[in-house]
């Protein structure tokens, strides 16, 4: 038995325009460009859910597009984070997971929830939208017969084939969650506090809050947000911490604000999103992550063309 969580490496969302003819290949066809993502990483953030419902059609499409064993980390509507601000959740919830999200089956991953820079850190508010979240499949699907079908896009999919755990991971954006109150409610609730790599634009956080880990990297340090391609030095730290969260522990130098360590574990799962995507660096920085931990890519050449490779600035 492996003495490791899982760990998946992958993108945040796969279809950019500047992709086409670099990291996919010249001609390759657009509407195949998940299926190429998914030949080389273990999963994939969908961002389209963050700005709208989408179809049930649409997820049963992404789902017959991956191999078996891949995850799909779904981004919560903005709707409820950045406009309800998460209070009044329960109809919203409802549509989310109605829209088609269950269709994902065995390949759903967690749910992400990125809050606004502007929201503040309330202990009642945040309180109150984490226990609305479901748990299970069977949960989701019972919350989801309590939608708004005028909301959605025609189909309904409000039933599970199985029980299957749902996790949920919090994105915090203001300086004001940084605080061990919300590292404690976190872990009362079992949602993973995201490790947010944005240098100077957002609190970053190495607690470990969870069963399983969720890292997203924004881009580099020095580098405008979601630019920025990340050196040979901070890719092998970013591998040696991943490694050591998926042992179940933590690494020694972890940036916490909680003076206590998560309990040790035999292993925990990792989730790890490139979202350096201006200037094309995601994928190839995903690859060269993975490469470090030992990760299958399925082969391939994806060497990344000149000013792209480990370390150089890129154009």
């Amino acid at each position: 038995m492996s003495d490791r969580g899982a760990i998946r490496v992958g993108i945040s969302g796969w279809r950019y325009a500047p992709w086409r003819g670099e990291f996919y290949p010249d001609g390759w066809d657009q509407d195949r460009e998940l299926e190429f993502a998914a030949g080389h990483f273990g999963a994939v953030e969908i961002n389209g859910t963050f700005y709208s419902l989408q179809a049930a059609s649409s997820f049963r499409r992404w789902h017959d597009a991956t191999p078996r064993g891949f995850r799909f980390a779904v981004k919560g509507s903005r709707y409820l984070t950045h406009m309800k601000k998460l209070k009044d959740a329960e109809v919203g919830l409802a549509n989310f997971f109605a829209q088609g999200v269950l269709a994902l089956e065995a390949k759903l991953g967690p749910i992400l929830w990125q809050l606004p820079p502007n929201l503040g850190f309330d202990a009642a508010r945040l309180t109150d939208f984490l226990d609305a979240l479901p748990r299970h499949t069977e949960d989701a699907a019972a919350l989801a017969r309590r939608c708004d079908p005028d909301k959605l896009d025609g189909e309904v999919v409000a039933e599970t084939g199985a029980r299957r755990t749902i996790h949920h991971a919090l994105e915090v954006r203001h300086a004001t969650f940084a605080c061990e109150e919300v590292v404690a409610l976190c872990r009362e609730q079992g949602v993973a506090l995201v490790v947010s790599d944005a240098p100077e634009a957002w609190p970053y956080l190495e607690d470990v809050t969870a069963g399983f880990l969720y890292v997203r990297m924004h881009g580099s340090e020095g580098s405008p947000t979601y630019h920025g391609r990340y050196a040979r030095e901070a890719l092998d730290q970013l591998a040696a911490k991943v490694d050591r969260w998926s042992q179940g522990g933590e690494p020694q130098d972890a940036e916490r604000v909680h003076p206590e360590r998560a309990p040790k574990r035999a292993r925990r799962d990792v989730y790890v999103f490139f979202d350096n995507s201006e200037k094309v660096h995601a994928p190839y920085d995903a690859l060269a992550l993975a490469e470090r931990l030992g990760l299958d890519t399925h082969g391939g050449d994806l060497s990344p063309p000149p000013g792209r490779r480990d370390g150089e600035a890129g154009a």
